[in-house]
């Protein structure tokens, strides 16, 4: 039995802000104080004057599967100097930069304090690569959501209106690929591009062609499929035509095609541009009428996608938009194809403040921080590593906390930024127990993760250990103890003890007669044997299936 002693815990979700008290450990769980005087805790860590918070969640970010992989080989001039991670007695070797090595992302998530961390683009076909990336990813909890939007049965599935089928598909996808939730990009765009169509669409309720099918009819059907099977987290969108200017009035029309269904809008940042056509010059924010129609609507939930300043890698599943950077750019480029299912981009980029387009995309990002009114239905995240480096939480948690901090940024930017986004005159800053929500209970909430995310009697014994600092930046960047499981990782700012962490996923009930027609087409369709693409439970680290609620065949 372990016992933290004295920590001041910023715990939302138990409406817990700033009291102190004790967390007592058992088996991997917080319990209850033991009644018996006689029971003695094997450890005490003497946390007074201390913040304490559960462990970080981050909801969107790509560590794993075949484009990540791609990155880090066409990263090689990251990998020198302090970039690299040496083997010790208890770690293994790396490589940090923009897209950290499997062991290096595991060690530096539970360095910042953060124990859960979910893939967000996994083609069907790489799952087997992801989860054996997951093998070699410590300290933390993994999960990924698989692409879903541009899959050839599924539209064809939701071109003919066959929703029973797709929903069937749909389960039977989730459960094939052990993954966690249904992820759209750019739906029916990627596979269109592929087959010689237009980057841009006018509409979402264009059809595409060859397929003939809306991203509408994509965006209504997988939600409402989500719906059906009680799956935890909702339907993860990145919409259409991202990066474009103007592009907000597709966000806001992908928005209203859930109709009231729950879904969950990633990386919005990039999706809430004001201007017309591929005129970057002319970039503006449209946040507020985004922000005002998620204020008003609690089925939708998003995540930001903030841009920071500095070199990164951009990284897609948006086959399209990575073609589209690279040529903007003139720098390296690799991308890829996933029969059936979905493509990839893969680009070195770089933020400048004295950039006018990259200035106003973080001014959007932090708007949406500030803008927002119930900060529960919000993540923190750069879509790492396409705004930035998860490396770089710690310096966005202080431009939330530090509005003189963030006001000292915009001065350094072209002056036009205070023409073309509102951030200048937004004086919010965020307490420690709003940091709490967006990086801890809020995703924990949206993923339907009901032990993570807090310190209630039952949780998950995944903790932070804090040391208060006038300089935020400072006090994210090296928590002084971190537990994972019920395991001390982190002690006294040091890695100690690295654990392996277990592999969220679902496995959503559908009706085992209506899966021969997904075999036949399968069999029929792709080079890839039935038998070899579904993920045997042995190749799952530690698997911790989240139940889906029961089935609700023709909810709304």
């Amino acid at each position: 039995m372990l016992l933290i002693a004295g920590g001041t815990i910023y715990d939302p979700a138990n409406g817990v802000d700033g009291e102190v008290a004790d967390l007592w450990i058992e088996g991997g769980r917080i319990v209850a104080p033991p009644t018996d005087p006689a029971i003695k805790p094997e450890r005490t860590i003497d946390a007074r004057g201390q913040v304490i918070m559960p462990g970080g969640i981050d909801m969107h970010c790509h560590i794993a599967g075949p484009k990540v992989s791609a990155a880090r080989l066409m990263r090689p001039e990251e990998n020198h100097g302090d970039n690299l991670l040496h083997r010790t007695a208890i770690t293994r070797g790396g490589t940090l930069g923009s897209v950290p090595s499997t062991f290096a992302a595991g060690y530096k998530y539970a360095g910042l304090g953060y124990t859960t961390a979910f893939d967000a683009a996994i083609p069907p076909g790489g799952a087997r690569h992801a989860h054996a990336e997951f093998h070699d990813t410590p300290c933390i909890d993994k999960g990924f959501y698989v692409l879903a939007g541009n899959n050839h049965y599924l539209m064809k599935a939701l071109a003919t209106g066959d929703r029973d089928q797709a929903r069937t598909f749909l389960a039977w996808l989730l459960s094939a690929t052990k993954a966690y939730a249904p992820k759209l990009v750019n739906p029916a765009g990627v596979e269109a591009w592929k087959s010689g169509g237009p980057r841009v669409i006018d509409s979402i309720d264009q059809t595409i062609e060859p397929f003939d099918v809306s991203p509408r009819q994509i965006i209504a059907g997988v939600a409402q499929a989500a719906e059906e099977l009680g799956l935890p987290h909702a339907m993860h969108l990145h919409c259409n035509n991202l990066g474009i200017p103007g592009n907000w009035e597709t966000t806001l029309a992908s928005m209203q095609a859930l109709e009231g269904r729950r879904g969950h809008i990633t990386h919005i940042q990039f999706h809430s541009y004001g201007g017309g056509g591929e005129d970057e010059a002319g970039l503006y924010s449209c946040t507020e009428p985004l922000v005002d129609y998620v204020n008003a609507n609690s089925n939708i939930t998003v995540d930001v996608g903030q841009v920071l300043f500095g070199n990164t890698t951009s990284m897609t599943g948006d086959g399209p938009l990575g073609h589209f950077l690279a040529n903007l750019s003139g720098k390296k480029w690799f991308s890829a194809d996933a029969e059936m299912e979905s493509g990839c981009g893969v680009s070195p980029i770089s933020y400048k403040n004295k950039s006018l387009v990259n200035a106003v995309q973080w001014a959007i990002g932090l708007e949406w921080f500030l803008m927002i009114d119930d900060p529960w239905r919000l993540a923190l995240s750069t879509d790492s590593p396409n705004g930035a480096s998860f490396l770089a939480y710690p310096q966005l948690i202080r431009l939330l906390m530090d509005r003189h901090y963030r006001k000292e940024l915009i001065e350094s930017c072209p002056d036009k930024v205070r023409e073309r986004t509102g951030l200048y005159e937004l004086d919010r800053e965020y307490t420690l127990g709003e940091i709490a929500t967006v990086t801890r209970a809020a995703p924990a909430r949206m993923l339907g993760l009901t032990q993570k995310g807090h310190l209630g009697v039952g949780a998950d014994a995944d903790i932070t250990v804090y040391t208060p600092d006038d300089d935020r930046e400072r006090m994210f960047q090296l928590p002084r103890t971190v537990i994972k499981g019920g395991v001390v990782v982190i002690d006294d700012g040091e890695l100690r003890g690295p654990v392996l962490g277990g592999t969220h996923h679902v496995r959503p009930e559908f009706e085992p007669d209506r899966e021969r027609p997904i075999r036949e087409w399968f069999e029929d369709a792709y080079s890839v044997q039935w038998n070899n693409y579904h993920i045997a439970p042995e190749e799952v680290d530690d698997p911790r299936e989240t139940p889906c609620a029961a089935s609700k065949p023709n909810a709304t």
